[in-house]
Formats: C-alpha cells, structure tokens, sequence
C-alpha cells in the first residue's frame, strides 16, 4: 500500500465549512462507477475550510466501504469532488473520522515517504487506461503532509508534479477536508478533455493493524491492496 513538522502550505482551521455538512442519512458509498470533472474557466484558491463556491459545480462521489466492498461505515465516509481546466486538475477529500493517527515530521515542503503508514486520502489517476500498470498516485494526510508518485515503473518513483494543497481539520465534527491542485502536465504531456481517465479513490485510517482501508471502487483482494487497475471507475471531463 502506497504511504516531516510542515514549513509550506499547510493550513490547518478548526471550522467546517457549510459544504462539508453532509446530511447524515445521505448514503455512502456512490452507487455508478463515474465521477465527472467538473470544468471551470478561473483558477481555483485552495482553502479547505473556507471552500471557493466553485466546487458546488461538481458532482461528488462517495465511499464508506472497504476495499473489498464490505463493512459500511458512515463515521468514515469520505467524498470527493473534482475540478479542471486545460491547466490543472483540483480535487477535494472531505473525510470523516474516528481518530486521527499523522506522523510528526517530513520533508521542509511536506512531503513524506511512506505516508500510507499512517492516516491518508488517496487517488490513483490513469490518464491512459491502455497502459493499465501506468499511473499517478497522490496522497495527503490529516496535517497536510503529501506524497506523489509515478507507478508502472516497479519502483517507488518521486513523481515531483508541483501539486499544491490546502487541509483543515474539524475536531469537533470529526471531520478533515484536504484540496488537491496538480498540474495537468504531471498527469499527462498531451491533454485530451475528450479522453476517458481511470482513477480510484482511497482512505486509510490507524497506526496498526486492524486498520481502516476503504475504496470507491472495490479492489477485491484477499488482503488489502489498493494497486489494482483493473478495479478502477471512470473519470470523464465535462465540456
């Protein structure tokens, strides 16, 4: 599975914003396989907390099951918005939790080798789903601190795409909300708004094992293993 104090972008509010307040008897795990990208015509400003009215623009998804499909739990639901322009791809995570665990140190910029070892958000981004072991994986924790790698290679491999993020933690709600901005030439040399992607996304929740591992779309696997292409939804950019 795919996982030093901060001196960059962290930002870490004790409020929630009113999009983040989810209806509790909202269901948790999205039932189709698609998310859509929402296109925007501005940059975005990263701010967790306080999110831009932008991301009411696009359609979330959400997840509360394992990776096997299994085991509902709605104090640990996660969803996830996505935004474009030609320029770059925004994502938000707003997560319930039971319990943060984070580690305390990393890189000065926040990044953090093996950051899956503690609490995380996770998407696994395919630009080109004919090259099915070729992907971008992304993960951000509950203090801010990041990670971004090039898969397919058979190493761990520093993707260094120049994302920006913006996290706040809501102790009082149990909630934490993480905004991802990567620029689209990290993800792909060639931009086709009309290509179909593959992604999936991920959380995972505990220092030790048993932990929490929950996927959008089920991975199947005996034991938990968020690598598995095959087992990714569709991402589609809206016009």
């Amino acid at each position: 599975m795919s996982g030093f104090l901060l001196h960059g972008l962290l930002i870490l509010m004790l409020s929630a914003s009113s999009m983040t307040q989810t209806s509790p008897n909202a269901p948790c795990q999205s039932a189709s396989a698609d998310i859509v990208a929402a296109r925007i015509s501005a940059p975005v400003e990263l701010n967790a907390g306080h999110p831009s009215k932008e991301w009411e623009r696009a359609t979330p998804i959400s997840f509360c099951e394992d990776w096997q499909g299994k085991n509902a739990a709605p104090e640990r639901a996660t969803v996830v918005r996505i935004l474009w322009s030609p320029e770059m791809l925004y994502l938000r995570f707003e997560c319930r939790y039971t319990q943060v665990t984070v580690f305390a140190d990393s890189e000065p910029n926040g990044r953090r080798n093996h950051l899956w070892d503690r609490d995380v958000a996770e998407t696994f981004l395919q630009p080109d789903p004919s090259r099915e072991k070729f992907y971008k994986e992304f993960e951000v924790a509950p203090n801010g601190m990041w990670i971004d790698l090039d898969i397919g290679t058979g190493e761990l491999v520093d993707l260094k795409s120049g994302l920006r993020r913006s996290v706040a933690l809501d102790e009082k709600a149990h909630r934490w909300t993480a905004e991802l901005a990567i620029p689209m030439k990290a993800l792909t040399a060639n931009f086709d708004p009309k290509a179909e992607w593959r992604t999936n996304f991920f959380r995972v929740e505990g220092a030790a094992e048993p932990r929490y591992y929950s996927a959008w779309q089920a991975t199947n696997t005996e034991q938990p293993n968020f690598h598995v292409p095959k087992a990714f939804g569709r991402m589609r950019f809206e016009p």
